[in-house]
C-alpha cells in the first residue's frame, strides 16, 4: 500500500483576476499579512506528511523559486545586524520541504499542468494543492483528504458548500452522501451556468491515483482550448470510486479580490503582533463611517 509522499502545486496561471498587481508578480506571491500565499500552502502540505513538492510554473514565476531557496546575502546581513530570530526564519523557509520545479510552457489548463509533473510522480498516488487557495483549519486540509484516502484507497477531492449565486465559479459535483461530509462522486460539472447538480464546489485540494495521467493524456481540450481536470475526473469516476470530502475549515480564494481581503483580515486577527492594534483600527474605521 503506497503512501502519499509527493504533491503537485500548479502555479502557472496568469492571475488575470488580480491585475495590475499580478502583471509582474505571481498571484501566489501576494502576501497575506507577513507570508506569501504559496508559503501557507506549502506549510499545509508539509504538516500533512508530504515530503516532496513539485511546482508547475510558467513565465514570470521565478520569485516563487527564489522564495524557497537560500538567500545567503540576506542571511549574512541579518547575522551582522544581530538578528538571529530573523536568520532562523528565512533559513526555515528554504528547509520546509524538498522542492522541485517544472515549466508549463503553454497555458493549457489545470489538467495539462498536472500532466507536466508526470515524470516526477511516476506510478505513485499524489496530492494536488492549487497555488491560490488557502485552506485554514485546525487539522490541515490535505491531511483530512489523506485520512479518507487511507481508509477508502481511492481518489479523493475536497468540496465545500457555496452560495447558490457562486456555483458557476467552480467545478461542482453530483454526489451520493455516504456519511457525514463524505460523498461518492457520480458526476462533475465545470462552472455550470444553469441547473447545477449541487452546491458542493471543488476547492483546490485533491488526492489522486496515477491512473489520472493516462486519462488526462487522452482528454480533449475543452473551453478555451484547455485540458480540464474535471473531465478526466469524470472518466476516473467511471473506472473506480471517486470520493469527495467536505473539508473542515475556511477556504480563501486568493486570486479573487474579496477572498484575498477576507484572508488578510482573518489572518491578521490570528497574528499576535498585529491583532490588537488591527482590531482597534478596524473598529475606529467602521465607527468613523457610521451615519
Amino acid at each position: 500500500m503506497k503512501q502519499v509522499r509527493k504533491a503537485i502545486i500548479p502555479a502557472a496561471g496568469l492571475g488575470t483576476r488580480f491585475l495590475p498587481a499580478t502583471k509582474a508578480m505571481p498571484k501566489e506571491m501576494l502576501p497575506v499579512v507577513d507570508k506569501p500565499t504559496i508559503q501557507y500552502i506549502v506549510e499545509e502540505a508539509v504538516k500533512s506528511g508530504i515530503e516532496d513538492i513539485i511546482f508547475v510554473t510558467g513565465r514570470n514565476k521565478r520569485s516563487i523559486e527564489d522564495h524557497f531557496d537560500r538567500n545567503w546575502e540576506l542571511e549574512m546581513a541579518l547575522k551582522e545586524k544581530g538578528k538571529p530570530e530573523l536568520v532562523e526564519l528565512v533559513e526555515s523557509i528554504a528547509n520546509l520541504a524538498d522542492v522541485h520545479y517544472v515549466r508549463q510552457k503553454q497555458a493549457l489548463g489545470l489538467g495539462h499542468a498536472i500532466l507536466c509533473a508526470r515524470k516526477f510522480i511516476g506510478d505513485e498516488p499524489f496530492a494536488v494543492l492549487l497555488g491560490d487557495i488557502i485552506l485554514d483549519s485546525q487539522r490541515p486540509g490535505l491531511r483530512q483528504l489523506l485520512d479518507l484516502y487511507d481508509d477508502r484507497r481511492s481518489s479523493v477531492l475536497a468540496v465545500e458548500q457555496v452560495a447558490e449565486d457562486e456555483v458557476d465559479k467552480y467545478g461542482v459535483i453530483d454526489g451520493l452522501a455516504l456519511e457525514e461530509g463524505v460523498y461518492l462522486v457520480k458526476g462533475l460539472v465545470e462552472k455550470p451556468k444553469q441547473n447545477p447538480p449541487s452546491r458542493l464546489a471543488i476547492v483546490g485540494r485533491y488526492v489522486l491515483e496515477p491512473a489520472i495521467f493516462d486519462l488526462l493524456e487522452h482528454t480533449p481540450p475543452g473551453i478555451g482550448g484547455e485540458i480540464q481536470l474535471t473531465d478526466a475526473l469524470q472518466e476516473l469516476a467511471y473506472l473506480k470510486p471517486l470520493y469527495a470530502l467536505q473539508v473542515e475549515g475556511r477556504v480563501f480564494d486568493i486570486g479573487d479580490k474579496m477572498g484575498y481581503l477576507k484572508a488578510t483580515v482573518e489572518f491578521a486577527y490570528k497574528n499576535g503582533a498585529v491583532k490588537e492594534p488591527f482590531r482597534k483600527f478596524l473598529k475606529a474605521f467602521v465607527d468613523s463611517r457610521e451615519p
